[in-house]
């Protein structure tokens, strides 16, 4: 290559470089696949070097250069006073400012804290904000001031919000109905996508969940940020971390939420949002549960097309108000896992309403639920009564096998399981209607810590269902206990003793198993302690029910009965052949017999 042809290569370089960097055609909005990583902290970057630059040279002439260096066209919209605007509907007092177009305060009218103080889901210990780049700079909108202009209609109102330069227009919107607890939003564009960059929005929302309950330990337990996505999947942040977590969502996004024991802030999206990140870190604030971020991008096109539309919930954790908002949005309370939340969903929650139409005392409420849920369950727990009755009519009999092999449980279980097939009795027949009961159990210990509806209220001497009892403040604490006693606690553990008592006549259960069972009501001591006093009333008032029941069942089985159609079967299965479920029940015994004799023999 002679020098002539390097000189005009490098001549071409050059002018290709200038056309790229000063002609070149922006690509279409359709086209554009820049999507820029979510920095939060950014904004708070560039105002920390500015308040560095002042304090070196704290003159007038250096903010200006710093503003306009930071905001550039923008630089005219970052003054003006505050002006404050406040609606009121029948569940929301809600307050915006001009600095930002955005909240200021938003307070859930017909709920207060534990201290009977306002309730406020969004106060000075949150921000929301949303920012674009503008020659590749950050502006956030939270900076820029707005024109106000209020729109009243019969049954809602409308803010709108208007930010006007260079004759091209940008509007939030917002939207607040006279009831519910919904606040449409939606930014509408107007040429406003010429003055910025070609670049996704970001959406960040910063906020410290403030102590609305009073059992600070199990607020702190039951918060968290949480997110749903476009294709179903949903998450949070575990709730028991002692340290700074964060969750990235590669995926479309419907909501993201701060969600605590009984009430939730949201952002809903319409569109979805393209991508985000959430995080979550404990608080040392003794007026503060927990401290996250919702953070997000929303997409470039989407500003353009004037689609920007989003709700935000402020509200409680109650079943029905959470169903209507949108999808998988009830997923704020916690029902179980598995089958649980659909026990909870269609029989216990319908249930729980159906009896807040005719009474305001929940604590009668309660009685009630107890009745009708054992009244659904008493043909389950008769056939589990009507078992441990055949068991104790063979109870001399299976006496007599275990003597005959000097207690050896392995040697007598043919010969017991010989007996139930003559007798005509399935040994597992009094445990399937047990086992079956339990799924109901254990759903209410889901719903009832979880039901607003039982927050603050009060029966007998518990001041707070949703919260433990206390007749006695300790002066010390207990490890595993607490530093204090709740009287239902002790009602319903002495309660399940009293019922294992009398439960334990009726069957045949021997040995180490019977001591477990008075192992657990002492636990129950430990455990239920400190959880909501509204669920150690319910598991009381089960148990007795549960003493009716047994002696109510005792008034109408007759034992002499049952005895004569036990012999009865006995002569009839004499030579009846075996089922093929005994079979395979013999023969698993017989194996694992000969396990034991061969680890015997090894040994």
């Amino acid at each position: 290559m002679d020098k002539n042809n390097i000189i005009g290569l490098i001549l071409m370089m050059i002018m290709l470089a200038i056309y790229f960097q000063f002609f070149s055609p922006k690509p279409p909005i359709s086209e554009i696949v820049d999507n820029p990583v979510i920095d939060t902290n950014y904004p708070k970057k560039i105002d920390n070097e500015i308040k560095t630059e002042l304090a070196l040279n704290p003159s007038d002439s250096t903010l200006n250069q710093l503003n306009n260096l930071k905001y550039g066209l923008f630089v005219s919209k970052i003054t003006g006073e505050e002006s404050i605007t406040k609606f009121t509907t029948d569940d929301l007092e809600v307050t915006f400012t001009n600095k930002g177009g955005t909240f200021k305060n938003v307070n859930l009218k017909n709920y207060t804290t534990y201290a009977n103080l306002p309730l406020n889901l969004f106060n000075e210990n949150h921000s929301i904000d949303i920012y674009f780049e503008h020659l590749s700079k950050n502006i956030s909108l939270k900076d820029l001031v707005f024109e106000p202009e209020l729109i009243k209609y019969s049954d809602s109102a409308e803010l709108v919000y208007s930010l006007n330069l260079d004759g091209k227009q940008l509007r939030q919107i917002y939207t607040l109905y006279n009831k519910g607890f919904i606040i449409n939003y939606r930014i509408e564009n107007d040429g406003f996508e010429q003055l910025i960059d070609s670049k996704n929005f970001n959406f960040y929302w910063e906020g410290k969940m403030p102590k609305i309950e009073r059992e600070m330990v199990d607020a702190r337990q039951r918060a968290t940020t949480r997110y749903y996505s476009l294709s179903g999947n949903t998450d949070y942040i575990s709730k028991t971390s002692t340290q700074y977590e964060e969750m990235s969502i590669d995926e479309p996004i419907k909501w993201m939420a701060f969600n605590q024991k009984f009430f939730t802030a949201s952002v809903i999206s319409e569109n979805c949002f393209s991508k985000g990140l959430i995080t979550l870190i404990p608080s040392t604030n003794d007026q503060t549960v927990k401290e996250g971020t919702l953070s997000s991008e929303i997409p470039f096109t989407d500003f353009v097309n004037s689609q920007v539309q989003f709700k935000y919930f402020f509200g409680p954790n109650k079943y029905n108000v959470l169903n209507e908002v949108t999808e998988g949005f009830s997923q704020n309370i916690e029902l179980g896992w598995l089958f649980l939340p659909f026990i909870n969903k269609y029989l216990i929650i319908p249930i729980f309403n159906f009896l807040e139409q005719f009474m305001s005392n929940y604590g009668l409420i309660i009685i009630i639920m107890v009745l009708i849920i054992r009244i659904i369950l008493s043909p389950l727990t008769y056939k589990s009564h009507i078992s441990m009755a055949k068991m104790r009519v063979l109870k001399p009999e299976l006496d007599a096998i275990k003597e005959k092999h000097d207690g050896d449980m392995q040697k007598a279980q043919p010969d017991q399981m010989e007996l139930y097939r003559k007798a005509g009795i399935n040994p597992l027949s009094g445990c399937i209607p047990v086992l079956l009961q339990f799924p109901i159990l254990v759903s209410l210990f889901y719903f009832i810590p979880s039901a607003i509806e039982l927050r603050l209220e009060s029966f007998l001497w518990a001041d707070d269902l949703s919260s433990y009892d206390s007749i006695l403040d300790l002066p010390f604490n207990i490890p595993f206990y607490g530093d204090h006693v709740s009287l239902f606690t002790l009602l319903m553990a002495g309660s399940t003793i009293l019922y294992t008592m009398a439960n334990s006549q009726m069957t045949t259960i021997q040995g180490p198993m019977k001591t477990m069972q008075y192992i657990m009501p002492i636990m129950f001591l430990f455990f239920f302690n400190s959880y909501p006093s509204g669920l150690s009333y319910y598991y009381f008032i089960t148990n007795l029910v549960s003493f009716s029941q047994i002696a109510l069942f005792r008034k109408f089985v007759n034992e002499d009965k049952i005895k004569l159609i036990m012999e009865e079967n006995k002569k009839k299965n004499v030579n009846k052949k075996k089922s093929k479920f005994q079979i395979r029940l013999e023969d698993a015994m017989k194996a694992n017999q000969e396990a034991q004799k061969n680890k015997a023999k090894k040994k």
